[in-house]
């Protein structure tokens, strides 16, 4: 599977990021929505087929192979109407971010933000809204070729830790961490992920694991999961 038309390719002599021995411009992974699948990619070798989980669902929907995961939903939790997110605070991590909007490019993949913005977060549009019931995806860079990027430190948030998106109507949605969980690339549990939930629900998801300079892919990705509170 081709990756992402919008990355750009790294050269050879990258400085390493605050992510440890990592080169290349490390972009958001495409989000296959027809075959929904995560993989934080680097570089645009097109000739380079990252390493992708197997066959998920779109997100906010339900998986025919499998329950969705809703980690103890309630259907009494409140929930917000739709409104599109404006800004990401995690307190915890000193994240900081505005929000933009993710669509599908042509190839069939979520667009990454734009790579050159290191303080920048994404969720897809056509989904879930944060706040509202089910399962809202929002993805962010870890790192790129220059510097740290805004999920740099995504793995340092602790079970109970909380978060805020606020939204354009002017609400803020408070989210509580419920797990951090990282999964090899091609052991992806999409439903797990991706599946409908009876509450309001976020994904927070980046790379983790080490950077592959063969496939320019990072190996595992990282989801945190939580709820709105």
């Amino acid at each position: 599977m081709p990756v992402p038309p919008s990355t750009l390719a790294p050269a050879d002599d990258e400085t390493t990021t605050g992510q440890g021995s990592r080169s290349g411009l490390m972009v958001l992974c495409g989000v296959a929505l027809l075959i929904l699948a995560v993989s934080l990619v680097g570089g645009n070798d097109t000739s380079a087929d990252s390493s992708r989980p197997p066959l998920p669902a779109q997100p906010g929907t339900t998986a025919s192979s499998a329950p969705p995961a809703t980690h103890g939903a309630d259907e009494d939790e409140p929930a917000l109407p739709r409104s599109k997110p404006v800004r990401l605070l995690i307190p915890e991590i000193s994240v900081d971010a505005p929000f933009t909007d993710l669509a599908i490019g042509d190839k069939g993949q979520l667009e990454p933000p734009p790579a050159g913005n290191t303080n920048l977060v994404g969720w897809y549009a056509k989904g879930v809204s944060p706040g509202e019931k089910g399962t809202s995806i929002i993805a962010g860079h870890v790192d790129t070729k220059t510097s740290a990027a805004v999920f740099a430190r995504l793995d340092q948030l602790d079970k109970g830790d909380k978060f805020q998106v606020e939204r354009a109507d002017g609400s803020e949605a408070t989210f509580v961490v419920d797990s951090l969980e990282t999964y090899a690339k091609d052991e992806f549990p999409s439903d797990r992920v991706y599946g409908d939930a009876d509450r309001p629900e976020v994904r927070l998801i980046t790379c983790a694991g080490d950077y592959d300079h063969k496939v320019k892919d990072y190996t595992d990705n990282l989801v945190v999961f939580a709820h709105l509170t």
